[in-house]
C-alpha cells in the first residue's frame, strides 16, 4: 500500500502511568515535518537529536530525544518518529495533542502494527506475536512469543502451504487427462506427497495447540452433577465470590469464566451447569453449553460429592470422553465421618485409570493445597515451551484443523479419482493456511485482531 496516501498517526507508545521516560510515536508522511516543527530541527535519519519540544505559543513542553526512521526502514514501513520525553502522563498528552495540532491524528488500537502488516514488514501471525510478547506472563511465554515474532510459526505454515499448492497443481494438471488412470499420471508420487503433507500438518497442529496453551494458559472446565460444589470450588480457587452458591440444585445455568494464577501459572477456569437427566428448558440449555465448552477443554475438573461419588457420575463420564486430561475431586470431604484433620492426597495418578482423585473441601479449604500443586503441575506440563516452541492463537488452531479436514477430504476424493473435487478441497486447505499469515484475509478479521492491541503499538 502507498505510504504517501495515508494519514499520519500519533500515539503514546509507553505504558500508562508515570515513568522515567515516555515515548510519543508518529507514523506517516507528515511525521518528519511535525517533529521538526516541534523540535525546531531538520531531523536526520537514524540520529538521536536532543531537542526542546515546543508548544504552539513558543513555550517549551519538555526536552528530550527525537529519533527519525525513514521509510521503508522502520517498524511500520512508513516514515516514523519517536519523541522520547519525561514519562509524565500530563507531558506526554501535551506532546500528543501538539502532534495532532500539526496535522497528525490519534492512532487506533494496534494501528502501528496493522500498518507494519499492510506494508509487508510483518505477516499476520508475526503481528499477533507482538501483542503476545507484550502480554507474556512468564519467561517461557516470552521466549515462545519471540520465536513467533521472528517467523518460526510463519515459516512452517508457508512451507506447508507450498506443499499443498504443489499437490493442487499436480491434481489440476491431471484433470486435463481425465481419461487416463491416476496411476499413469504420477499417482504414486502424488499419494506420497499427500502423506508427507498430512504428517507435517499433524505435527504443526500439535505444536500450535501447545502454543495456544502457552499463550492462553490451561483451559480447565469444572464439571459434575448438580449441587456437588462446583461453584464453591471456583470461588475457592479464585479467592472471591465469583459464582452464586446455594443449596438448590441447578443454581448455575450459564458458563462463568475466571482467569486465575496459581503460583505464577495462569489457568482459565469455567464453571458450568450441573449435568443430569431432565431439568427445565434453561437448565438444559446450560448443560448443552457445558458440553460445548468441554469440546475445547484441556482439562476437565470433575467435582463429585465425596459422600456419594457414584451419584451422577455416568452422565459426567459420557460428557468428558474427548477431554485429554481429567482431575477428579471428591468435594465436601469435611462432611465424611471422621474428617477432623487436614485432607491428604493419598492417590497417585498411576493408581487409577482415569486420572488423579483428590479429596477436597471447598468450604473449609481442606485439600486445596494439594489441588493447587496438581493444577500447577498440569499447567506447566501442558504449556511447556520446548526447543522451537512458539505462541499461537485459537484462530490459528481452528485454521489448521480446517486445513487438516480439507486435506483428508482431498485424499479421499483422489482415491475415487474425483479430481475436480480433490482440487477444490486442496484450494480450501491452502486458503485456510493463508488465513494464518494473512495471505488470505478479510477486513473484519484484521479489525478484530488489531483492536486488541495497545494504542501505541
Amino acid at each position: 500500500m502507498s505510504t504517501g496516501s495515508r494519514d499520519t498517526i500519533a500515539a503514546i507508545a509507553t505504558a500508562p502511568g508515570a515513568g522515567g521516560v515516555g515515548i510519543v510515536r508518529l507514523s506517516g508522511p507528515k511525521s518528519r515535518g511535525i517533529a521538526g516543527a516541534m523540535c525546531g530541527l531538520r531531523l536526520r535519519a537514524r540520529h538521536a537529536h536532543y531537542a526542546r519540544f515546543g508548544a504552539g505559543d513558543g513555550s517549551t513542553l519538555d526536552d528530550g530525544i527525537a529519533l527519525f526512521f525513514r521509510a521503508p526502514a522502520s517498524y511500520t514501513g512508513e516514515d516514523v518518529v519517536e519523541l522520547q520525553a519525561h514519562g509524565s502522563p500530563v507531558v506526554l498528552e501535551q506532546l500528543l495533542q501538539r502532534c495532532v495540532e500539526l496535522g497528525a491524528r490519534r492512532a487506533r488500537p494496534g494501528e502501528f502494527s496493522e500498518r507494519a502488516f499492510l506494508n509487508g514488514k510483518l505477516d499476520l501471525a508475526q503481528a499477533e506475536a507482538v501483542a503476545d510478547l507484550i502480554a507474556a506472563a512468564d519467561a517461557s511465554a516470552a521466549r515462545a512469543a519471540r520465536r513467533a515474532l521472528e517467523g518460526e510459526f510463519s515459516r512452517r505454515v508457508e512451507a506447508l502451504a507450498a506443499d499443498v499448492l504443489a499437490i493442487r497443481v499436480h491434481v489440476e494438471a491431471a484433470i486435463d487427462f481425465a481419461d487416463e488412470p491416476i496411476d499413469t499420471l504420477g499417482g504414486t508420487q502424488l499419494r506420497a506427497r499427500f502423506a508427507n503433507a498430512a504428517q507435517a500438518l499433524d505435527e504443526l497442529l500439535r505444536a500450535a495447540e501447545r502454543g495456544r496453551r502457552l499463550r492462553d494458559g490451561l483451559h480447565a472446565v469444572i464439571v459434575g452433577p448438580p449441587n456437588a460444589g462446583k461453584s464453591s470450588l471456583l470461588n475457592a480457587l479464585a479467592g472471591s465470590d465469583r459464582a452464586i452458591v446455594t443449596d438448590i440444585a441447578g443454581t448455575t445455568r450459564d458458563l462463568l469464566h475466571e482467569v486465575v494464577r496459581i503460583d505464577g501459572v495462569e489457568l482459565t477456569l469455567v464453571d458450568t451447569a450441573g449435568l443430569r437427566e431432565g431439568g427445565d428448558v434453561i437448565e438444559r440449555e446450560g448443560m448443552r453449553r457445558a458440553r460445548g465448552e468441554l469440546e475445547r477443554a484441556d482439562l476437565a475438573i470433575v467435582v463429585l460429592d465425596a459422600r456419594d461419588v457414584d451419584a451422577g457420575r455416568a452422565a459426567v463420564e459420557a460428557a468428558i470422553v474427548g477431554v485429554p486430561q481429567r482431575l477428579w475431586l471428591h468435594n465436601k470431604a469435611d462432611l465424611l465421618p471422621g474428617a477432623d484433620g487436614p485432607v491428604q492426597d493419598d492417590t497417585k495418578e498411576s493408581d487409577v485409570p482415569d486420572g488423579t482423585h483428590l479429596p477436597v473441601s471447598a468450604h473449609t479449604g481442606q485439600g486445596l493445597e494439594a489441588l493447587h500443586a496438581r493444577l500447577r503441575a498440569l499447567a506447566q506440563r501442558e504449556g511447556e515451551a520446548g526447543e522451537g516452541a512458539f505462541t499461537a492463537r485459537a484462530r490459528h488452531v481452528d485454521a489448521l484443523r480446517q486445513a487438516q479436514a480439507e486435506l483428508a477430504m482431498a485424499r479421499a476424493q483422489l482415491d475415487v479419482e474425483a479430481l475436480d473435487l480433490a482440487a477444490e478441497s486442496l484450494r480450501h486447505a491452502h486458503d485456510a493456511l493463508g488465513e494464518i499469515t494473512g495471505q488470505v484475509r478479510a477486513d473484519d478479521l484484521l479489525g478484530h485482531i488489531f483492536s486488541s492491541f495497545c494504542i501505541g503499538k
